[in-house]
């Protein structure tokens, strides 16, 4: 769980073969008529081929966009293995594209040293249409933790995965049924983190007040995990970047969701997003990886995060996205207070030099005030071609303290 709350950013990676239509993963089997369910069990295997899957592009971009960890759906809800499993025939070896693609992409994903992760759901519909039970996620006429033939499946599964495809340092299991699973696991890999089945893991919210311990927020970029051509609205760049920052501002790590198309290309719009979030963090990762949450959450729009061994604090500058290049602006932070080895910067720049702009003052400067630590700070650095960067600064304060407003009351403004 240290290892989690120092990583605090992975992909999440939702992908069956209801891809083909876009539609909902798994969840348009609830309620469905038999001729909907013969359809979707029986035909729509026959047609998916992801002939364009890349499973190193996937990795590749998970690593450019700064994610730590990648955490893949081997089964969903619906049942379809992405492995070569012994368990069923509904699985990607009898579709035209036959390959294990869960071999492939923990293959890929550890060559690029990333955390391998697996999603893993012990509910499974096509189990439950093969024994005559209508197909449901609530209300279910039987304890999936003690069910003996869909416990019997899901633990040869969950070994098949453990035994399989060397070491799984996470595993994500959605659904009841989890505890069967989870004894599995942590038999065959002590040491595998799992998350939901285990910790906290908010879905589609960031809390308002975080949970105890380590914890995981998981976030589709638009409406749906899997892909949808159709009818989609996007997340900005911007936004994702401000749920990162909150998340981990509040002692959270954020999985972040692509869907992949069903021939195995990332839609533009995801990839993109995920670019974006690499940029900024090619800049401010230090102001997110290894760090905890700072004494306060925020003040205003300004978040905090502090460093997981010093005494350095990050101070996350958001919402002001016509901030103009080589322009001075001047902060307040109440909580912050500055010693006499307290330095600062803005994280990626030098403070020496503003493109195009010889002798302009680019220097972080900060003043010692009795209502806490004022900061002026230049965006100096051009991370895009026309100087419009929407995205938030950071200013990086070593060897800080808490002011004695921090121990205050901090309704209103601060969290």
């Amino acid at each position: 769980m240290e290892w989690l709350q120092d990583a605090g950013f992975g992909l999440f990676v939702h992908w069956s073969l209801d891809s083909q239509v876009g539609s909902v993963i798994s969840h348009s089997l609830v309620g469905s008529s038999d001729d909907y369910k013969q359809w979707y069990f029986n035909e729509l295997p026959k047609t998916f081929n992801p002939r364009h899957w890349n499973p190193d592009e996937l990795a590749e971009l998970a690593k450019i966009s700064g994610a730590k960890y990648v955490v893949f759906t081997t089964k969903h809800h619906n049942g379809f293995c992405m492995w070569d499993t012994e368990t069923s025939e509904f699985d990607i070896t009898t579709t035209p594209y036959k390959q294990d693609i869960v071999k492939r992409y923990v293959d890929a994903v550890r060559r690029q040293g990333l955390g391998v992760g697996l999603y893993f759901s012990p509910e499974d519909f096509h189990w439950m249409h093969q024994n005559d039970y209508e197909v449901r996620r609530r209300g279910l006429p039987f304890n999936p933790n003690t069910q003996e033939s869909l416990v019997e499946l899901n633990q040869v599964q969950t070994r098949e995965l453990f035994t399989n495809y060397g070491q799984i340092d996470v595993l994500f299991i959605d659904g009841e049924g989890e505890e069967p699973v989870k004894r599995v696991a942590w038999s065959l890999q002590p040491d595998c983190l799992i998350t939901r089945g285990a910790i906290e893991t908010p879905e589609q919210r960031i809390p308002g007040k975080p949970p105890e311990g380590p914890w995981e927020s998981c976030f589709t970029m638009g409406t749906q995990w899997q892909y949808k051509p159709t009818n989609e609205k996007y997340k900005s760049g911007t936004k994702v970047i401000e749920m990162l920052i909150e998340t981990r501002a509040k002692g959270g790590a954020l999985l972040l969701n692509v869907g992949p198309m069903p021939d195995g290309r990332i839609p533009i719009e995801q990839d993109a997003r995920l670019r974006e979030v690499g940029l900024w963090l090619a800049v401010n990762g230090k102001a997110i990886y290894n760090t905890r949450p700072w004494v306060v959450t925020r003040e205003d729009n300004i978040w905090f995060t502090k460093a997981k061994d010093s005494d350095t604090v990050y101070a996350f500058l958001t919402a002001i996205p016509n901030w103009k290049r080589g322009s001075r602006k001047e902060f307040l932070l109440r909580s912050v207070k500055a010693t006499d080895d307290t330095e600062i910067q803005v994280l990626g720049q030098s403070g020496r030099v503003i493109e195009y702009a010889p002798g302009k003052d680019a220097e972080a400067k900060f003043t010692k005030t009795p209502e806490g630590l004022s900061v002026s700070v230049v965006r100096a650095q051009r991370l895009y071609n026309d100087s419009r960067w929407p995205n938030p600064v950071v200013v990086e304060i070593t060897h800080a303290e808490p002011s004695e407003y921090s121990s205050e009351d901090k309704s209103g403004r601060l969290e």
